[in-house]
């Protein structure tokens, strides 16, 4: 049996470490606070607004985490072309993540994974609710796309995407719980392991959403600074409710 993941996100914005609520910068908090011992992977974006951004203070960040990091490191922000791939694996990254870069030039998927292999290739889908459903939105979730997340991740994979990380705008923040029906839509739709962010406000959300077939990942924006908990607690919790986690 695969066991569940999980993985922490840290959002950098002009190189400061921030936690995010409805996709802006929402308050500082430091490295200090990253269970880095019982986590299993951690995500590090850039959520650096601008036409141009500076992500120089960006690359320095990883490149300094990296060397103390002893899981895999996924990465990602501003991806258009291999030369960022490239960037962002000599600063350290196991996987890279891609979103608007990926939406405005899908073929851009089938190029990482033909040179780096598709185990490489994470696709981040931000979605909102739209209507009955729910429409996948770019640019930090600021532009429509018109594009449907489940279509759109089915798509991803065919052109060579390894993992599906799927994550509901609306919950950014708000600590109350995973959006189970689109997390449920998504993952039904592929056949890759679909990670899932926005809302995790406690252990029973990772409980929640590990029940769905197909999440093999529960990504958050790290709670565990302001709950006084570690993720050691969170895999103890869910191995007493039979669920499969490396303790």
């Amino acid at each position: 049996m695969l066991r569940k993941r999980f993985i922490t996100v840290l959002t950098l914005n002009d190189g400061t470490l921030f936690r995010t609520k409805l996709f802006s910068p929402d308050y500082r908090y430091t490295l200090n606070f990253v269970d880095a011992w019982s986590v299993d992977e951690i995500a590090i974006l850039d959520v650096t607004r601008g036409d141009s951004p500076d992500r120089s203070k960006f690359f320095k960040a990883v490149s300094t985490f990296a060397q103390t990091c002893f899981v895999p490191i996924s990465v990602g922000g501003g991806i258009r072309k291999l030369d960022d791939v490239k960037r962002y694996m000599d600063a350290g990254a196991d996987k890279v993540i891609i979103n608007t870069g990926a939406i405005e030039n899908p073929a851009l998927i089938t190029d990482i994974a033909e040179a780096y292999g598709a185990q490489c290739v994470v696709l981040s889908i931000d979605a909102a609710r739209h209507g009955d459903g729910y429409q996948v939105m770019s640019h930090f979730g600021a532009a429509e796309t018109g594009l449907e997340p489940a279509a759109w991740a089915k798509d991803a994979e065919a052109r060579g995407a390894g993992e599906i990380l799927i994550t509901a705008i609306e919950r950014d923040g708000a600590l109350q719980g995973y959006d189970l029906d689109l997390c449920n839509h998504v993952a039904a739709a592929v056949s890759v392991p679909v990670q899932v962010l926005g809302g995790c406000g406690n252990w029973n959300h990772m409980l929640a959403a590990f029940a769905i077939p197909g999440v093999s990942a529960a990504c958050t924006q790290n709670i565990y600074h302001f709950t006084e908990q570690s993720i050691s607690s969170a895999k103890k919790f869910l191995a007493s409710k039979g669920c499969a986690v490396r303790l």
